[in-house]
């Protein structure tokens, strides 16, 4: 969810960026983009649709996750040029190492599902145990391995709108929208190539 909101306000940015500079918005030049859709796609399929997680063993879910982890984090070195994707990199790193180190999934302590799901029925989710069919795993911060980068935070002010996050969300979310950002402010090129403004 924080990724999605970071693509908005990154595109709205860029797009007023771009309007006040009067120019458009570049097209993004990125390297291996194949690789982002490779990782996504399964990640969708294992995690947020219920009729495929149901059938695949909880181990091969944590493959399919750690697998796509290190695709994208590939993915932003390979990139690592362009704006904002070293902090992008950085916050997939986290979320990867804080996932390895806690078994596969990424750690939820117990209050902040009981804010993410306040309607939630007692006995649908327990300590210890896969939180759904998602990529959190619920667990007290006294068993959480590097519980700082963990799904630690949350924002659970509004009734429509709940969600924990990690640092390495919020990285993930700061570079995607500073790439976006910068995909407004084109450059202009000499003859030589080289660039002047």
């Amino acid at each position: 969810m924080i990724l999605l909101l970071a693509v908005v306000a990154g595109l709205f940015a860029g797009l007023a960026r771009g309007w006040f500079r009067g120019q458009h918005l570049k097209y993004p030049e990125i390297e291996e983009g194949w690789l982002v859709f490779i990782a996504v796609i399964p990640q969708l399929l294992v995690f947020n649709t219920r009729t495929i997680s149901h059938w695949i063993p909880l181990q091969l879910s944590i493959g399919i996750l750690i697998v796509s982890q290190v695709m994208l984090i590939w993915f932003a070195w390979l990139n690592r040029s362009q704006q904002g994707f070293w902090i992008l990199g950085i916050g997939l790193s986290l979320n990867f190492l804080v996932i390895v180190v806690n078994g596969g999934l990424m750690p939820i302590r117990p209050d902040a599902v009981m804010k993410v799901y306040p309607t939630a029925p007692l006995g649908v989710w327990q300590i210890g145990e896969r939180l759904g069919s998602g990529k959190d795993i619920v667990l007290p911060i006294q068993q959480t391995r590097l519980w700082f980068l963990s799904d630690y935070f949350v924002f659970a002010k509004s009734s429509w709108f709940r969600v924990a996050f990690s640092i390495g969300d919020i990285l993930i979310g700061l570079g995607t929208f500073i790439y976006l950002w910068s995909l407004g402010g084109q450059s202009t090129k000499t003859e030589k190539g080289l660039v002047i403004s």
